[in-house]
């Protein structure tokens, strides 16, 4: 029951509250099909199975980073990442400031996917206020996902591998755990 509680609270993270009704009533009152995730291409007419069944392309592209993270893990360059700052009252206010400059245009002010820039992106921005409280938003997830952005995962987030410092991505990230203050 645990396993199913956290890959259901992983899922009104990712695609958000309101696709949740629609997504459960698709599949007759559950939440997901049977059998597995397939790895094939997104959108496919194949891509049936555990997770996938009726998702729309959005949400399809949304997952995919998940489930990549679930059944390969994070590339070999962030394995075992780990924050090197502390959320001291300075690094909050530092991670804010990054994150206002190059975040909250498509995730909000508050994480909650709702910026000006993310309005038309399909799928949309994720909802890190409750994404980054999570187990499976650890450190390497986050620094994996900022750093290399959702091209990978047909998405729009962009890289800033080239943009922030590693230690700024650890500021941003103990600005969100600290809970967008």
């Amino acid at each position: 029951m645990k396993q199913r509680t956290f890959l259901s609270l992983a899922v009104v993270a990712a695609i958000g509250v309101g696709s949740i009704g629609a997504l459960a009533q698709q599949n007759n009152g559950g939440w997901w099909g049977h059998g597995r995730m397939s790895s094939g291409q997104m959108g496919s007419d194949h891509m049936q199975g555990w997770g996938w069944g009726n998702m729309g392309p959005g949400q399809q592209m949304r997952m995919q980073r998940h489930w990549t993270y679930m059944n390969e893990g994070v590339p070999t360059a962030y394995r075992g990442a780990r924050s090197t700052v502390r959320g001291t009252a300075q690094i909050i206010a530092d991670g804010k400031a990054l994150y206002s400059n190059s975040c909250a245009s498509c995730h909000g002010a508050k994480g909650l996917g709702d910026g000006e820039a993310g309005r038309s992106l399909v799928p949309s921005p994720a909802l890190l206020q409750s994404f980054v409280q999570m187990p499976m938003a650890g450190d390497e997830y986050l620094l994996w996902a900022i750093f290399e952005g959702g091209e990978r995962f047909g998405t729009d987030m962009p890289a800033f591998e080239e943009v922030l410092s590693e230690d700024d991505v650890w500021k941003i990230i103990a600005y969100m755990r600290a809970g967008f203050p």
